[in-house]
C-alpha cells in the first residue's frame, strides 16, 4: 500500500521504522511493471482519488466505511475537510494508537476488540467508537501486563508532541482534551482534494 501511495504510511509499527520496511527497499509502485512505469502527470481526477486512498489506508478504513464520515463531516459546522479528519482522529482505535498503546492502528483495532480498554469506566470493543472531549480512555486492570502495550509505550513518544490529548504512562490511560483542530494533526493529506472528489 505504502508503495502505491509513493510515501510510507507507517502501517506495520516498528517495522516501518527499520531496514525491513518493503518502501525504502522498493520505492517503486507494486506489480511486475513498476520498475518500468513512466511516470506520468496525474490527471486532476487522479490525484484527488491517491489522495482519498492514501487516508483511506492510513486510517484502515472500507470505501463504505470512509464515505459515511465524509456525509457526516459534511453535515456538521465548519470546513468539510478538516472535520473529517477529526472525526479519523477520534475514532477509538486511532487514539490508543495516538497514545502509544499499540505499535500500528491494526494493533490498535485488535486490542480495542479484545476488550482491552475501557471508555469513561465502561468496557468498549468497537474500534469505530467517536470520542468526544473530556473522554478518558484507560487500559483495563487485567490488561495492564500485556507486552505488547508496554513495549509499544517504551518504543513510542507520539503523544508528546499531541496537544490534544494527555497520556498519563503510570495508571496507562489517556484523556481527549478537545477536538482536534486541523494544524495539530500530524498527517501529510490534503483534505482539500478528498473534499473536490467527493463534491463533484
Amino acid at each position: 500500500m505504502c508503495r502505491r501511495e509513493g510515501e510510507k504510511l507507517f502501517l506495520k509499527g516498528s517495522r516501518c521504522y527499520g531496514e525491513k520496511c518493503s518502501f525504502e527497499r522498493r520505492d517503486y509502485p507494486p506489480g511486475q511493471h513498476g520498475t518500468n512505469i513512466r511516470r506520468r502527470k496525474e490527471s486532476g481526477y487522479g490525484l484527488q482519488l491517491r489522495e482519498k486512498q492514501k487516508v483511506r489506508r492510513i486510517y484502515g478504513l472500507l470505501e463504505k466505511q470512509f464515505h459515511n464520515y465524509y456525509v457526516k463531516a459534511a453535515k456538521a459546522k465548519g470546513v468539510t475537510g478538516e472535520n473529517l479528519l477529526a472525526l479519523l482522529e477520534t475514532r477509538l482505535d486511532n487514539f490508543v494508537y495516538r497514545l502509544g498503546f499499540a505499535p500500528s492502528r491494526n494493533s490498535a483495532r485488535q486490542l480495542v476488540r479484545h476488550r482491552h480498554f475501557t471508555v469513561n469506566g465502561r468496557i468498549v470493543d468497537i474500534p469505530s467508537f467517536g470520542l468526544r472531549a473530556g473522554d478518558v480512555v484507560k487500559v483495563r486492570d487485567k490488561s495492564k501486563n500485556l507486552d505488547v502495550i508496554h513495549s509499544a509505550l517504551k518504543d513510542s513518544d507520539r503523544s508528546a508532541d499531541i496537544p490534544w490529548l494527555r497520556l498519563n504512562k503510570a495508571a496507562l490511560e489517556g484523556e481527549l482534551l478537545e477536538t482536534p483542530k486541523r494544524g495539530d494533526i500530524p498527517t501529510t493529506a490534503s483534505e482539500q482534494l478528498i473534499v473536490e472528489l467527493y463534491s463533484k
